[in-house]
């Protein structure tokens, strides 16, 4: 037995890997891609688990993390670039409307996971790590706030992100469309568009190509990495005046609140020609990165002493919003046939992610015809804004709880 001590490169090298490894399995094993489980999540945690089987007996593997928090500040800056007002009111009122819910769930969901964690006599962090965190928020936002919850007392809080984020996944995506398709049969909608080719049009459409410039110094992609750069650079400053205020936060708020200032004014006046797919695909490199290297970083055998309360928690989680998209949800949004396929996408990004939210939607439309309004409305606010305002309240939890 030997102790492995991985340089930052060597880090990063074998983090390229590991993804590249959760890439081909998500592939080749029907279900993780069904559950749209991340790579990077695929990817990491069998890493991990090998990594915890060869503790002690084979080798010891030490990770240089030293660039997730740069990571994970790109990746929420890239967020707070798509917190558009223009795109939140082009949305119309029934994205305002839907992402006001979502937001207020947020609440429900903490106070959920701390009246259980406490009955269980644990942390009340630990009903919050299980609350929005991890299943509004997803893997991105649970390992992000890690270091947070750990300064604030939570022994394990990566690992915790992990379990609770996957178990939410898995289940947003097994019962979205179920309850999507008992609503439709229950009170009879309809599909008020049934053209064959509008539903294939729905189903089918490419997004646009995004072209990347390799041999231009001004290229677009380069342009969007300088406006970044400068919302995390600024970002910092901010952060680190919040914090002097005695406000505990993760470093990428900061950096999230100004990108969001600088998407509006470039909404305005178009000064950084600011295009989104650009900042997504600079986010999501980096968040990929930033979770792989995270998971990979994990300490499993942590968990041994909360599995029965965290299960206990995520488990209740999915029967309230499970009810909840089948009544609040279902009502508030009007009662109709995109209402019922918008229920079924609230389940799939509230428990996992936008990708469970869309895939549950598609299968619905598939066999039901589309819903263009639901299409519409769910990837903005889950995409978009939903990140966004959980962020603030994650951080008003925290500051309440520590």
């Amino acid at each position: 037995m030997f102790d492995a001590r991985l340089d930052l490169l060597q880090t990063l090298t074998l983090s390229a890997v590991v993804y590249f490894v959760g890439i081909q399995l998500r592939q080749r094993i029907a279900w993780i891609d069904r559950l749209n489980i991340p790579a990077a999540v695929v990817g990491g945690l069998v890493f991990t688990a090998l990594a915890m089987l060869a503790r002690d007996r084979l080798v010891n593997i030490q990770l240089d993390t030293t660039a997730q928090p740069v990571l994970s500040v790109a990746f929420f800056t890239s967020i707070g670039m798509g917190a558009s007002l223009a795109l939140l009111r082009r949305g119309g009122i029934h994205v305002a409307i839907f992402l006001a819910f979502a937001t207020a769930f947020c609440f429900v969901q903490n106070f959920i996971g701390i009246g259980i964690a406490r009955a269980f006599g644990e942390s009340p962090l630990l009903g919050v790590m299980a609350g929005s965190v991890t299943l509004v928020g997803g893997p991105a936002t649970g390992m992000a706030f890690a270091p947070v919850f750990e300064t604030a007392g939570l022994a394990g809080a990566g690992v915790l992100a992990l379990a609770a984020a996957t178990m939410g996944i898995v289940f947003g995506g097994l019962t979205g469309s179920p309850a999507g398709t008992f609503l439709i049969k229950r009170k009879g909608l309809r599909s008020t568009v049934v053209s064959p080719a509008e539903m294939r049009a729905e189903l089918d459409t490419p997004e646009p190509a995004l072209v990347v410039e390799v041999e231009q110094e001004d290229s677009p992609l380069i342009r969007h990495m300088v406006v970044l750069a400068l919302a995390m650079g600024i970002g910092s400053v901010v952060s680190r005046w919040i914090g002097s205020l005695g406000i505990t936060l993760p470093a990428y708020i900061g950096a999230m609140l100004v990108a969001s200032v600088l998407r509006n004014v470039d909404d305005k006046t178009g000064f950084f020609k600011i295009d989104q797919r650009a900042m997504e695909f600079i986010g999501n490199l980096a968040l990929n990165i930033f979770l792989t290297v995270a998971l990979m970083d994990l300490k499993l055998w942590q968990l041994a002493d909360v599995a029965l309360p965290l299960i206990v928690i995520i488990v209740a989680q999915v029967l309230v919003v499970v009810l909840a998209a089948l009544t609040v949800s279902f009502v508030i949004m009007g009662r109709d046939y995109d209402s019922a396929v918008m229920a079924s996408g609230f389940i799939g990004f509230v428990l996992g992610t936008t990708a469970n939210a869309v895939a549950n939607m598609r299968a619905l439309v598939a066999r039901f015809g589309p819903a263009p309004r639901a299409f519409l409305v769910v990837p903005l606010v889950g995409a978009f804004f939903i990140d966004f305002t959980n962020a603030i309240i994650i951080t008003f939890f925290v500051n309440w709880l520590s």
